[in-house]
């Protein structure tokens, strides 16, 4: 939900880019501010607290990457990140670092302030009793997530996606269930993005957390 206390910082070094996107969310109901390098940013973030960061890639000072590095090693902050290449390295290193979704220039006003609304849905879930599934213990409440009895940094999208897989028990979960689950996407549309997740997870938990079933999608692993 939507508030007026609800405040993006657009971290984007061209003007006009800038501008467009931070109108476009003040008139979606979004407070907005604009850093235009990456130091600044990451200031910006320690004193404005913002609820959601939209992060360019390619920026002057320190680059995008280094930007999501920093903040989220200060505080869990739903980042969705930009770049003018479509290259999936770029998609990985991304999501390895923290982001929780991922545009490729040029894009519509339109697509982006429904990838912050459904970024910012995910990042408020908060329901359900803890879960303990093998050496992991997934916290809804507290959106933590333990392996071993040792706290593993989630982005709020990585969190979702493993506590959609861990709640769904031994049932195998389509590409096009998980996208409307986690993302909220229901066209069926974004497949790359949920296996781009998915091996970042399994990155940070270990490849036994997820179990990949050819041709039908994926399900949790019970990792022992």
């Amino acid at each position: 939900m939507v508030t007026t206390s609800t405040h993006i910082l657009v971290v984007e070094d061209e003007p006009i880019i800038a501008d467009a996107v931070a109108d476009r969310l003040r008139s979606e109901g979004f407070e907005a501010t604009i850093a235009s390098d990456g130091l600044v940013a990451v200031e910006q973030c320690m004193t404005l607290r913002p609820d959601l960061v939209i992060l360019d890639l390619n920026l002057p000072g320190i680059d995008g990457l280094e930007v999501c590095r920093r903040i989220q090693a200060t505080r869990r902050i739903p980042v969705v990140m930009v770049t003018a290449r479509d290259d999936e390295t770029d998609m990985l290193v991304g999501l390895g670092v923290g982001a929780d979704d991922y545009l490729t220039k040029p894009f519509s006003p339109r697509e982006l302030v429904a990838r912050v609304k459904a970024v910012l849905r995910r990042a408020e879930a908060n329901a359900g009793a803890s879960l303990d599934r093998g050496s992991l213990t997934i916290d809804p409440a507290g959106r933590i997530v333990c392996r071993d009895g040792e706290e593993v940094h989630l982005t709020p999208t990585e969190f979702d996606l493993i506590r959609v897989l861990a709640e769904a028990g031994n049932a195998v979960l389509s590409r096009e269930q998980m996208l409307a689950m986690v993302w909220g996407y229901r066209d069926g549309s974004g497949a790359r993005t949920v296996d781009s997740h998915v091996r970042s997870v399994r990155r940070k938990l270990g490849d036994d957390t997820i179990r990949t079933v050819h041709g039908v999608g994926y399900a949790f692993g019970d990792p022992t």
